[in-house]
């Protein structure tokens, strides 16, 4: 019972400070004004000055992550071209060395006549034959004769002329002797093929009429007479 009375008495007598202590807090924190009062707008200018901030740093971001994407897209692309490239034209070297072997059997061949083939059919049909398939196996690998007709117009992006000669009936410009073949590949140019070109056939230059001058020097020496 003792205890209890003590208990109660030191409560009692506790009370009235803690009340006291807590008004007193509660004053001071009343007396400090915040920031927001002492400069208005403060708080929300900082704010402001943050998100600005924040903003401008995502946006660089934002262009640096463009910037990259479309620089690796730019890389996935050139990587694609050359890939195809390479599978189409990597065999440029091979094939240009292989036109010499199609060069001499066109040679060959130009000069079989009638006598020969008589003579030598079965060698010559075998030459034939390995001409054939030496186009074939350039089909294959998109490489494509260039042999322009008699008369055709010159290309200079097919042809390439060797000399030009005035020939009579032929349209200036136009094929008018084809030396050696070119070939494509892919549509690009390998080689170009030699031809001559016709130009145009000088004129004649007009004689001079002269049966007038004798009779008009006569009338002039008459007159000075």
């Amino acid at each position: 019972m003792l205890d209890e009375k003590v208990n109660k008495a030191t409560e009692q007598d506790a009370t009235p400070e803690v009340e006291q202590a807590a008004d007193e807090r509660a004053a001071t924190e009343q007396a400090v004004p915040d920031a927001e009062t002492l400069m208005p707008g403060f708080v929300g200018a900082v704010e402001a000055e943050v998100i600005a901030q924040l903003e401008a740093e995502r946006d660089e971001l934002k262009d640096k992550l463009l910037r990259a994407l479309a620089e690796a897209e730019n890389t996935r692309r050139r990587a694609e071209r050359d890939r195809r490239d390479a599978e189409t034209y990597g065999g440029t070297r091979l094939a240009r060395n292989l036109l010499a072997v199609h060069d001499s059997l066109d040679r060959a061949l130009a000069h079989v006549d009638d006598k020969l083939r008589a003579e030598a059919e079965g060698f010559i049909e075998g030459v034939e034959l390995t001409q054939r398939e030496l186009l074939n196996a350039f089909a294959k690998h998109k490489i494509e004769k260039v042999s322009p007709a008699m008369g055709e117009k010159f290309d200079p992006n097919l042809h390439q002329a060797m000399f030009e000669a005035p020939i009579p009936g032929a349209t200036p410009g136009t094929v008018i002797e084809i030396m050696q073949a070119g070939f494509t590949i892919a549509g690009r140019l390998l080689r170009p093929a030699l031809v001559a070109v016709a130009k145009a056939v000088p004129q004649p230059a007009p004689a001079e009429d002269t049966a007038e001058k004798p009779a008009e020097e006569g009338a002039g020496e008459d007159g000075a007479e």
